[in-house]
C-alpha cells in the first residue's frame, strides 16, 4: 500500500518537474522574445535619432543659407535703390542741363537749332545753315555766336563728355580742293565747331570729341537740309553709376 503510495508521489512529482521544466524553458523563449523586442527597439530608438540629429544639423544649414540668403537681398536692395537715386538725380540734371542750354540759344531757334532730351542725353542740333556757307568748313559769324553761347553754359559742366558730330547729305563735292568728299567734310566742320567752343570757354579739353559721320546717320531721307547739320551731344558720365555696379 504504501509502495503504491510512494510510486504515485514519484510519478507526481516527476509530473511537476517536467511541468516546471517546460514553464521554465517557456519563461526563457518569452524572457529571449522581450529582449529581442527591447534590443530592436533600442535599435530604432538610435536610428531615429540619428535621423533626428541629421534633421537638425540639415535645419541648421538650412536657417544659415536662408540667412545668407536675406543679407544678400537686402545688399542687393540697397544697391538697387542707390541705383535708382542716382539715376533719377542724372535724370533730374540732364532735364535741368537742357532746359538750361534752351534757354541760352533760344533766339536761335528759328535758324534751325534745337533741344532734345533722349536716352539720358542732350542733343543740340544745328542746321549746317546757320554755320557754314555751301561746302565750306569756315563756321560765319552768326555760328560763332551761338557757338559762344552754347560753350558758356558747357564750361560749369564737370561731369560731361560732349561729343561734336558732323553730319552732310547725299550730295557729293563740287570742288577737287579740300574736302573732298562728304566724311572730310564731316569730319572738318566737327572740328572747327569744336576749336571755336574751346577758343571762347574754359571748357575742358579732355572732354570734348569731333567726329564725321558723312552722309551715313539722316533724320529725313526726303529732306536734305535737315540732314546737313551738326550735333553736339552732351554725355552723362556715369562713374558713379559704374562704381555701384562693379562693386
Amino acid at each position: 500500500m504504501k509502495e503504491r503510495q510512494y510510486d504515485k508521489i514519484g510519478v507526481l512529482n516527476q509530473r511537476i518537474q517536467e511541468q516546471l521544466e517546460l514553464l521554465q524553458k517557456g519563461q526563457s523563449f518569452e524572457k529571449q522574445k522581450l529582449m529581442e523586442k527591447l534590443e530592436k527597439r533600442k535599435s530604432d530608438l538610435l536610428k531615429s535619432e540619428d535621423k533626428l540629429r541629421v534633421f537638425e544639423i540639415e535645419l541648421n544649414n538650412k536657417k544659415i543659407q536662408l540667412e545668407q540668403l536675406s543679407l544678400e537681398l537686402q545688399i542687393r536692395e540697397k544697391r538697387v535703390n542707390e541705383l535708382e537715386l542716382i539715376i533719377a538725380n542724372k535724370d533730374a540734371i540732364v532735364k535741368a542741363l537742357k532746359d538750361k542750354v534752351a534757354k541760352a540759344l533760344l533766339g536761335f531757334r528759328d535758324k534751325g537749332l534745337s533741344v532734345v532730351e533722349k536716352d539720358g542725353k542732350v542733343y543740340i542740333s544745328m542746321d549746317a545753315k546757320l554755320l557754314f556757307a555751301s561746302g565750306s568748313t569756315k563756321v560765319d559769324s552768326e555760328g560763332i555766336k551761338a557757338l559762344k553761347e552754347l560753350a558758356k553754359v558747357l564750361e560749369d559742366q564737370k561731369d560731361l563728355e560732349i561729343l561734336v558730330e558732323g553730319h552732310t547729305d547725299t550730295d557729293k563735292m563740287k570742288s577737287k580742293s579740300h574736302p573732298v568728299d562728304n566724311w572730310e567734310l564731316s569730319v572738318l566742320r566737327a572740328t572747327s565747331v569744336v576749336k571755336i567752343m574751346l577758343a571762347n570757354s574754359k571748357m575742358d579739353p579732355t572732354t570734348v570729341s569731333a567726329s564725321g559721320r558723312s552722309q551715313f546717320a539722316p533724320i529725313d531721307l526726303d529732306n536734305k537740309s535737315k540732314n546737313r547739320r551738326i550735333e553736339v551731344v552732351l554725355i552723362p558720365k556715369l562713374d558713379e553709376l559704374f562704381e555701384i555696379i562693379n562693386n
